[in-house]
């Protein structure tokens, strides 16, 4: 027949094409093959594939759909189709597409694999541990399924229960992978405070991130380093194998640069985040978010967060002029968006942390884009133009250790909200302390402390016998380990109180009240908690270090004119605690400072909104005057 000769030709040719990388020319040769014989699965199975590379993944279901109901059994049709699912971020569809497999197919290890991720991705946990356990009665030695394992057990807040399915990963080796388990293995042990094994696996890392290669593309745990060691050279190196990593297969968006007559409208700058609910980034944000001046700006939120209906969660999405949610779409997508609604300025709210979405910056949706408050470091990026910081955290100095140009905030690079609620009168009894006790107060996370810490800590404890010290219980491992570090060091179980995290966060500062001291951690500091600390009228003692996250509580305390309290050695940060906890006056007088601290600049969201508009008034002229970005000392 005519028709299916030319249409043969018509794939022939575009079959040529697809092989050169001609996509556009290629899809049109496959529509029209498509046309003349509309039910030949090879026709629409190559369709298919080009709208697929062209990462029109909607159109490309659709063909596959259409292709599978002539052609049901069709094993490849029916396995881009799935990738296609995954790659839209659909998990609870490629759930069910992955359980109807055609007749033939293989359910092995790897099917089972496959489904255990999507239900992974899906947030149903349990399921996927099941299935990633059907997975190793196939294959015991499945290596990928012991690491997911882990994954689902440290979701579930099992970190220890995580460690053992990263170690067994890792002796069964994972290939490139290894040096994010094991990035992996040794944070889940620090959040439990498990440090016998964790220092062994830090040396093991730091040993594999100094042996890998310069222009690595390795998958990196970047946000660990910060954690584990005040050395900027290894967190530059580490950051930059993550973003090469994360950027392979990405082809940038059309160049755009910020109209010269910026001045004459308001610039539009796009914040990315997940953590706009509940969330320390928020309670920090929301305040300077609601203060931006909109006659000169106009304020896009890109959210790819969980929405917990929360009052701090409405409020956040209330107080940009366009909240619009990317968690459906995939990352080439959200950045066309961006690119569509003319962005001038795109802030990274998230850097290397938890729930991060690199890809979108590295597609260079904006002309200029920026890193700000969620990572306290370098992103590794060279697609991220400036990172926002301080005098202190981000001296031009430090320069070299950032890939980013540095922009410097006048005062300090954190943000506070003004209507943080004020503490309200609680007694020890109702926050489970004992009166007449030092509350020495170090809500920081777990995985902020270190042995070394610790080590510290417990020698404050035998100078000051009334003293107490004041955890968080994240989690019961966490309680279980550091109850066993304390008899270690000769000191009673009762020496800490645990106090458990509260939902209320006006009620957790009118607990935080209740203490005496902050007693900070380092290389990583206190960042949302120490504002926190210093709002509820409590002293904060640091240590800082070489690194931005280990300056912040400096930065913070200098803020309030209480650089003093900032150490760079650890027998200064001793002493100083020692010597705080014995001088109930110098305290009082501390805390009386504190209080009418929180009417200064520090605490002042429209004044912070100010400063930061500032910066970006910088960095959009330099950007239209077709000038590279450079750093921007605070004025």
């Amino acid at each position: 027949m005519p028709s299916a000769l030319h249409a043969r030709r018509q794939w022939e040719h575009g079959r040529a094409a697809f092989d050169r990388g001609q996509w556009q020319v290629a899809e049109s040769s496959f529509r029209d093959a498509v046309r003349l014989q509309p039910r030949d699965a090879l026709y629409r199975l190559n369709l298919a594939r080009v709208l697929w590379r062209q990462k029109r993944l909607e159109e490309a279901l659709a063909q596959v759909r259409t292709l599978l109901q002539h052609a049901p059994g069709d094993a490849v049709a029916w396995s881009l189709g799935a990738e296609c699912l995954r790659e839209l971020r659909r998990p609870d569809e490629l759930v069910e597409w992955l359980r109807r497999a055609p007749p033939g197919h293989p359910l092995d290890a790897e099917h089972h694999f496959r489904i255990g991720r999507a239900l992974e991705d899906a947030g149903r946990l349990r399921e996927a541990i099941e299935a990633y356990f059907t997975t190793l009665q196939t294959k015991i030695d499945h290596a990928p399924a012991h690491a997911h394992l882990g994954y689902c057990f440290d979701k579930l807040e099992m970190k220890e229960e995580a460690a053992q399915c990263f170690r067994t990963a890792l002796t069964l080796g994972c290939g490139d992978h290894d040096v994010h388990l094991l990035g992996t293995l040794t944070f889940r042990e620090r959040e439990v405070c498990r440090w016998s094994d964790a220092g062994p696996d830090a040396d093991a890392l730091r040993e594999a991130l100094a042996t890998m290669p310069d222009g690595a593309e390795r998958m990196v745990i970047a946000f660990a380093n910060l954690a584990l060691w005040d050395d900027p050279a290894i967190h530059l190196k580490a950051a930059r194998s993550a973003t090469r990593h994360v950027a392979k297969g990405v082809q940038q968006l059309p160049a755009r640069r910020i109209a010269a007559a910026h001045g004459q409208r308001r610039l539009r700058v796009g914040y990315v985040s997940n953590d706009f609910f509940h969330h320390a980034t928020t309670i920090l944000m929301a305040g300077m978010l609601e203060c931006h001046d909109r006659q000169r700006f106009e304020v896009f939120l890109y959210s790819h967060s969980p929405n917990d209906e929360s009052a701090l969660g409405q409020r956040v999405r209330q107080a940009a002029e366009h909240f619009v949610d990317i968690s459906g779409i995939d990352d080439a997508s959200a950045a066309a968006q961006i690119h569509a609604d003319g962005i001038d300025i795109l802030v990274d709210l998230k850097g290397h942390t938890r729930g991060a979405r690199p890809a979108v910056f590295a597609y260079r949706a904006a002309p200029v884009q920026v890193s700000f408050l969620g990572y306290p470091g370098t992103t590794g990026a060279p697609w991220i133009d400036y990172v926002v910081g301080d005098p202190i955290v981000t001296p031009i100095d430090d320069a070299p250790h950032f890939t980013e140009k540095i922009a410097q905030l006048p005062l300090c690079y954190q943000p506070n909200d003004s209507q943080r609620p004020v503490p309200q009168p609680m007694s020890r009894a109702e926050a489970g302390l004992p009166d007449g006790a030092v509350v020495l107060c170090a809500f920081n996370q777990p995985y902020k402390i270190s042995p070394e810490v610790f080590d510290v800590w417990a020698q404050a404890l035998h100078e000051v016998p009334n003293a107490v010290l004041w955890l968080l219980e994240w989690n019961p491992q966490v309680r279980k380990n550091v109850t066993a570090h304390l008899r270690l060091r000769g000191l009673s179980e009762d020496r800490v109180v645990w106090a458990p995290t509260l939902r209320d966060y006006a009620r957790h500062l009118s607990r935080f009240a209740c203490a005496d001291l902050f007693v900070d951690t380092w290389p990583y500091n206190a960042h949302t908690t120490a504002s926190d600390a210093l709002w509820a009228g409590v002293p904060v003692v640091t240590r800082n270090g070489r690194s931005f996250a280990s300056r912040v509580a400096t930065s913070l305390n200098a803020a309030v004119g209480l650089q003093a309290l900032s150490h760079s050695t650890t027998e200064e940060y001793l002493r100083c605690i020692v010597t705080l906890a014995g001088d109930s006056q110098a305290r009082k007088a501390l805390r009386a400072h504190l209080i009418h601290s929180r009417r200064s600049r520090l605490f002042d969201s429209a004044a912070f909104a100010r400063d930061i508009e500032a910066l970006y008034d910088r960095m959009a002229e330099l950007n239209a005057k077709g000038e590279p970005a450079t750093h921007l000392p605070a004025e």
